[in-house]
């Protein structure tokens, strides 16, 4: 085991993943020379070569529609998208074309790629370097859809992705990158050898796609949440003193909706927390999910706590950004009611 933060729990299940399968390649805007904006692929050109590991332009529909091509013929293209702002040139492509080969095509043919982005505020970036993408994506169908919130997890379901026949897009909230964040933006990242989660093995494991994870038992409130809302969750419910049970997603699509309904079955209430828009947000999806399947078990409404129907503001991110007192304010309410 290793202790490893979420760029480098990445590369190393990349850099597996290269070693292990001739048919994976590594692409994108900067990925090769460079290693990537956040130095995720450092190295693996080096290692691997100009043909397994290089750079392309900046044509983001280019190339996913390379990607697809690759990934018809037998390929396992992981391509990255520099941020998931850049996505929307590529959009029709993983729409039209990545999610509905094996559709079209009656399983004749399948798109076995991996998607890579950046996603998600609380680094400054901004409107154009912050945005959450990922209901875009749940919505379309043959797509699956993961957010990892730990090292271990994050390479464990890359691994997954890159081994799984259908396309997966990876959205990897750039905000935990180099460390876990106790929700308050006035207060360092901390060191992710103090998280649990920080140690993963060297070598090859996979964290199944479609499973949730249960980061803290309790017996009040269920809180859904993925990405860099499970910490502030977790430090939500600290804050609270809420007995909040913090289940993290993991995969949006598909979703383990088992491990929900079991959870707010026990609770009776729910609150859901994203950082993406609230309105038309896969908080939306989550809340009705819940409320077909656990309707005679609630106790109190649905609460969704998530950013505001505006472009992500430079000069205000902190008031966009759904800190844990936002959160734990939704928790008090639910579970008083």
């Amino acid at each position: 085991m290793a202790t490893m933060n979420m760029i480098q729990a990445l590369n190393s299940a990349m850099d597996v993943m290269l070693g292990r399968d001739p048919d994976v390649l590594i692409f994108g805007e900067d990925v090769g020379f460079f290693g990537g904006v956040f130095r995720a692929t450092e190295g693996l050109q080096k290692k691997y070569g100009l043909e397994r590991c290089f750079d392309t332009p900046i044509a983001e529909g280019g190339l996913i529609g390379v990607a697809v091509g690759m990934g018809a013929y037998g390929l396992r293209p992981v391509v990255e998208i520099q941020f998931a702002d850049y996505i929307y040139p590529a959009y029709d492509q993983i729409v039209s074309e990545v999610a509905r080969l094996r559709y079209r095509s009656a399983g004749q043919f399948c798109a076995p790629m991996t998607i890579r982005t950046p996603y998600g505020g609380g680094i400054f970036g901004g409107q154009t370097h912050s945005q959450s993408v990922e209901a875009l994506f749940t919505h379309v169908a043959g797509l699956k859809v993961v957010v990892p919130s730990n090292p271990y997890d994050a390479k464990g379901l890359l691994i997954s992705a890159i081994e799984d026949d259908d396309p997966v897009i990876f959205l990897e909230p750039k905000r935990i990158y180099n460390g876990p964040f106790d929700g308050h933006h006035d207060r360092p990242i901390l060191p992710w050898s103090k998280h649990p989660a920080s140690e993963a093995p060297e070598g090859y494991y996979t964290v199944p796609l479609g499973e949730a994870r249960t980061m803290r038992a309790g017996s009040a409130v269920t809180v859904l949440a993925y990405g860099t809302m499970v910490h502030v969750a977790l430090a939500a419910a600290e804050e609270s003193g809420v007995d909040a049970e913090v289940i993290d997603l993991r995969t949006l699509w598909p979703v383990d909706i088992e491990a929900i309904t079991a959870s707010v079955r026990k609770t009776g209430r729910c609150v859901i927390v994203h950082e993406a828009t609230r309105t038309s947000g896969f908080g939306a999806e989550l809340s009705a999910l819940v409320q077909e399947r656990c309707f005679y078990h609630l106790e109190a409404p649905i609460e969704r706590v998530a950013g505001w129907d505006t472009p992500y503001p430079h000069a205000f991110e902190w008031e966009y950004f759904p800190g844990p007192g936002r959160v734990a304010a939704a928790l008090k309410r639910t579970a008083e009611a």
